[in-house]
């Protein structure tokens, strides 16, 4: 019988209503497991684990991701899958995150939660919660069908350096409109056989990335931006800037913007460009207002979502000391999270 570690780390999922107040307040799995009876017809057997202090998203933190990789490491032997429940606002992070720090995942680590508590009476979490179990544990001729960090929502699972949340108050929280859904779960559960990454060596070893570097800054564009903005965002004590872009990747050619890159640069910072678009590409050097950024050797972040750009930069900063390493690995299609145009 297939093994299901659940790791409740807190959420909406994890929240009953005060009689007296109507406040939302956290409850303990196992009056979650008291609200989906169901869960004992799933033929696995499953194990939890819940944390200490259950942490609403908006708290997630590095330090808290890399508690999430050591548990996967430390349980990664003994089971078959992975359901992290975990609060929708700030899933797509982690869920990225933890793409990059599981270097040759065999096992799938699915994310799940849901918009409405799961006392509620028409609440999402029951769907969720049992489809993202029965994802973890499917097998083919005895390998995992989605060996990846991925997020189930609303009967659709994304790739989990693809997505991000696009609604509050709709079921349909999710979307990744630069790469296709890995399964859809209607009568059947079906598999998106052809856009499933696998590994290229079943057999090497886990390896659990742990450090992360969190000084990295977003610098967004706008019509306007002063340059006092923009200094205050270069020049601050960071190694790596997220600069999130007009277009396929394109910015002012005022001369003081172009001077304050290549000063960032100059000093040892990492630059990595994405759109402010949630479809298409970066494209450096397609228009005039890019060439300036490709010569100068601003990273080209190609479709890249803002979570994704965001941890992989902690990610790799936390690896590597040279910036052209950081910049090289930036423009590298590392777990699926981009396609090199």
């Amino acid at each position: 019988m297939c093994q299901i570690l659940i790791i409740y780390t807190g959420g909406t999922i994890g929240m009953m209503s005060d009689p007296k107040t109507k406040v939302l307040k956290p409850i303990n799995f196992e009056q979650i497991m008291d609200n989906v009876p169901e869960l004992e017809r799933l033929n696995c057997r499953i194990k939890v684990h819940s944390f200490d202090q259950i942490i609403d998203s908006s708290n997630m933190n590095p330090e808290i991701w890399s508690q999430l990789a050591e548990l996967i490491q430390r349980h990664y032997n003994e089971v078959d899958g992975f359901v992290i429940l975990h609060g929708s606002d700030t899933m797509a992070f982690t869920a990225s995150a933890l793409s990059f720090m599981l270097e040759n995942l065999t096992k799938p680590v699915i994310f799940t939660g849901s918009q409405l508590p799961i006392s509620a009476i028409r609440t999402d979490a029951k769907e969720n919660l049992m489809t993202a179990i029965e994802i973890a544990k499917a097998k083919k001729n005895g390998k995992a069908r989605v060996p990846e960090v991925c997020i189930y929502f609303d009967y659709k699972l994304f790739r989990g350096n693809r997505s991000f949340k696009y609604n509050s108050s709709k079921f349909e929280a999710f979307r990744s409109p630069n790469y296709p859904i890995l399964a859809e779960s209607g009568v059947h559960l079906r598999f998106s056989i052809n856009d499933i990454r696998h590994p290229a060596d079943d057999n090497q070893e886990l390896v659990v990335h742990k450090e992360l570097d969190n000084s990295v800054a977003v610098l967004k564009l706008y019509p306007g931006i002063s340059p006092k903005v923009v200094e205050s965002i270069v020049n601050s004590d960071v190694r790596g800037i997220v600069m999130e872009t007009f277009g396929s990747g394109n910015t002012t050619t005022d001369q003081w913007f172009i001077d304050c890159l290549k000063d960032a640069i100059k000093s040892g910072k990492v630059i990595v460009d994405i759109s402010q678009c949630k479809v298409g590409s970066v494209e450096l050097g397609r228009y005039e207002t890019s060439r300036e950024l490709k010569d100068m050797g601003i990273a080209n972040g190609y479709d890249m979502t803002y979570e994704a750009a965001i941890t992989k930069t902690m990610y790799l900063l936390g690896q590597y000391e040279d910036p052209q390493q950081v910049k090289a690995l930036l423009e590298t299609d590392l777990r699926g999270e981009l396609t090199v145009s």
